[in-house]
């Protein structure tokens, strides 16, 4: 017999309610994203794009998250880098600027709540909330950066490599 999906992606089968509640995140990226979208006024055309890319954004950090063993910063490592791919390859695609997509596909990873935490810990005086809260903020922060600046820079690597080499011939 078969492995179920969940097999394959989690290693084991998830219960109904885990199953719902990852579907429901998703939903959440794609509606977040598109919020964004929005927001940043992308024409109508580009909108279920921009959108699809916060979903395959959340569903990559959710899937690394659960690999990596609960690694917040591998996990926004990962999830940005796939973000970067998919907007620039969307962007070639689309004949569009690589922010109208990038920026919505990484809506979904802003660590909103760990920052609110954060602030509220400190406005308290609670020195050791403020800790955890902070770096959990700052790895989310930086994990994002860094995959967002890692696949840029191997882009350009790419693109200059590539340029010198079709223009050797010449």
């Amino acid at each position: 017999m078969g492995r179920s999906p969940c097999q394959w992606i989690y290693g084991s089968d998830m219960d109904g309610e885990s199953m719902k509640g990852v579907i429901l995140q998703l939903v959440m990226a794609f509606v977040g994203s598109l919020g964004f979208a929005m927001l940043f006024r992308l024409r109508r055309a580009l909108w279920i794009s921009a959108s699809l890319g916060g979903v395959f954004c959340w569903g990559g950090y959710l899937l690394v998250l659960h690999f990596s063993g609960g690694q917040i910063f591998i996990s926004g490592l990962t999830a940005s880098a796939l973000a970067a791919i998919y907007a620039e390859f969307l962007a070639a695609r689309k004949r569009a600027p690589v922010p109208l997509f990038l920026i919505p596909s990484v809506v979904p990873l802003i660590p909103g709540s760990t920052l609110y935490y954060t602030m509220s810990a400190a406005v308290q005086g609670n020195t050791e909330e403020v800790s955890h809260y902070g770096s959990l903020t700052l790895q989310y922060a930086l994990s994002i950066a860094g995959g967002i600046c890692i696949v840029w820079t191997l882009l350009s690597i790419f693109r200059r490599y590539y340029v010198l080499q079709t223009n050797k011939g010449k």
